[in-house]
């Protein structure tokens, strides 16, 4: 009778023992418009970094970094794919609010810092402090442009980033006309980055993100002044907290927004990484082994090398003309303005001055874009030929 009182008992002990070891089931991100959504693990009280590397892995390649130490490379992205580009902005309580429509997005685009580097690519370092955006911007009357803060700005608590301490590359820059800054398919609109160079130079920098009462305020050039810029009436929306991941909707008063509390953990490390140090090749490889999503994905759905070539060509050179129709526009403004002959003409030599310095820049940025384009279609070229090869060499073995 004791030793089967004893065998149920220990029964009852190893049951108990399953239930407190056994892992928690995995769940779902939040399904985002036309991105769909992978298993990642269920949130859980006192989370840390460790859950950006579970959440993340299955859309990129965590790499072990010299400087930052573990970076997350995502896979699979559209050509010439910058951060902030796939989504819309908001203007909200918490100031502009950049809505993601990857499904990795609630992540990178709202803790942490964007880098990038030659044998990397687009690289995120993981950030415990949420924000609405983490982004620096420009503006002219023309013009909104933005660049994901780079590793190295930091977050001053009950302060914020006034300034950014450190050079913002060129190529971090995205630029759009005003009128579609908060298109629901932005990216459709954004220039390629060889503009970049030019439009800098007649931009104002702003960084106003602040914290205030626990949160973190990024209102950037303004409300006021945005509405100026795109000539839309902007409406302030509320952001709603979201707990699962299933629930990120929008309506005309307020956005579902999912924000873990995410803690410090210097010990942990992603599950499976690749070290940078061994060069492109191997970071390429490892890239190549994340799944697609589905059969449809967001690279396929920009169509085809030559059709993104052609867009971002025609944007170019749309922009470009605007650029030169504005400064005709000042120069008519100017010259009614002008009281005597001798201040017209000083006005047109002003505008021939700029208008050939502004022409030169143009040429710059078609040829920088042509050549651009002719490195992605070789590239392209040689690995076609050289999955080729391969197919031939398995063919060959297998006969």
């Amino acid at each position: 009778m004791k030793k089967h009182i004893f065998i149920v008992l220990l029964g009852s002990l190893l049951m108990a023992s399953c239930s407190i070891y056994m892992p928690p089931p995995p769940g779902a991100p939040p399904p985002v418009e036309e991105y769909p959504m992978e298993q990642v693990p269920e949130p859980a009280p006192g989370l840390d970094v460790s859950y950006f590397y579970d959440s993340l892995s299955p859309y990129g390649v965590w790499a072990y970094h010299p400087v930052h130490r573990y970076v997350w490379v995502p896979a699979n992205m559209p050509r010439a794919w910058r951060p902030y580009t796939r989504g819309q902005w908001i203007w909200t309580d918490y100031g502009w609010t950049w809505r993601s429509r990857m499904a990795w997005g609630w992540a990178p685009f709202h803790y942490g810092r964007w880098g990038w580097e030659g044998d990397l690519g687009w690289y995120w370092v993981p950030g415990t402090t949420w924000g609405p955006c983490w982004v620096t911007w420009r503006y002219s009357d023309l013009h909104i442009g933005w660049a994901p803060l780079p590793p190295g700005v930091r977050f001053v608590p009950g302060v914020g980033i006034r300034y950014v301490n450190v050079a913002i590359p060129s190529r971090y820059w995205i630029f759009v006309n005003g009128p579609y800054f908060m298109h629901s398919s932005l990216y459709q609109y954004v220039f390629p980055y060889e503009r970049n160079v030019t439009i800098i130079n007649y931009t104002v920098h702003q960084t106003n993100i602040y914290h205030r009462n626990n949160r973190v305020y990024n209102e950037g050039f303004g409300h006021d002044r945005a509405q100026k810029i795109t000539k839309k009436n902007i409406k302030k929306i509320k952001i709603k907290e979201s707990h699962k991941y299933d629930k990120r909707g929008m309506d005309s008063e307020s956005v579902e927004v999912y924000r873990p509390k995410i803690k410090k953990n210097e010990n942990a490390k992603p599950k499976s990484y690749v070290d940078k140090g061994k060069g492109k090749d191997e970071i390429s490889k490892a890239k190549k082994t994340i799944k697609k999503t589905s059969k449809d994905t967001a690279a396929e759905r920009e169509g085809s090398m030559q059709e993104v070539h052609q867009r971002e060509t025609k944007i170019l050179e749309q922009s470009q003309k605007q650029e030169i129709k504005e400064l005709e526009r000042r120069k008519e403004v100017q010259r009614k303005a002008a009281k005597t002959e001798t201040e017209k003409a000083k006005v047109d030599k002003d505008y021939q001055e700029k208008s050939s310095k502004i022409k030169k820049s143009h040429t710059q940025e078609k040829t920088e874009i042509k050549k651009r384009h002719e490195k992605e279609k070789s590239t392209t070229k040689k690995e076609k030929e050289k999955k080729e090869s391969e197919k031939k060499t398995v063919k060959k073995k297998k006969k």
